[in-house]
């Protein structure tokens, strides 16, 4: 992971849902301020679901500290506009299907699945101010406290 006080480049072009409609952007396009940048492995799968779920419950709570919440996923943005409108979430999911965002940020890792080894994205939130600038980060999300724990990030800062 990129350190604390280092702006990762992300220039980059992206597909996201934004307030119910699909925009192609840049991805500091949709840093209009600071935001909370939540990455997750996949849709309809049992841990992201509930990381996904822990957004949509701080959401509001978040909006209230100033922050924008996005989420960041591999996941076609077709897939993303079934799945907002199955769960109701009104945070802003982005299509990265080449992990862009993690390249960025330095939040690739090695992982194994059925003995095979590959990088993927780490399961990780990356809080970034007004200029996109790092200014705290959850390195190792729990899916099921993510929630309690951007929420403790938000408050350690200063």
């Amino acid at each position: 992971m990129i350190s604390i006080g280092k702006s990762p480049k992300l220039n980059f072009k992206v597909d996201a849902l934004m307030a119910g409609r699909v925009v192609q952007t840049d991805f500091a396009g949709l840093l209009d301020g600071p935001c909370v940048v939540s990455v997750y492995m996949r849709n309809n799968t049992s841990a992201c679901d509930k990381q996904a779920a822990e957004l949509g419950k701080v959401m509001q709570t978040i909006g209230r500290k100033g922050f924008k919440l996005i989420a960041v996923s591999r996941d076609k943005i077709s897939s993303h506009e079934k799945y907002a409108a199955k769960h109701g979430y009104k945070f802003t999911l982005v299509a990265d299907p080449e992990d862009l965002f993690s390249k960025a940020v330095d939040g690739m890792v090695e992982k194994s699945m059925y003995g095979k080894k590959y990088l993927g994205p780490a399961r990780a939130a990356y809080v970034l101010d007004a200029k996109g600038r790092l200014v705290g980060a959850v390195p190792k999300v729990d899916a099921a406290e993510h929630g309690k724990q951007l929420l403790t990030a938000l408050a350690a800062l200063k």
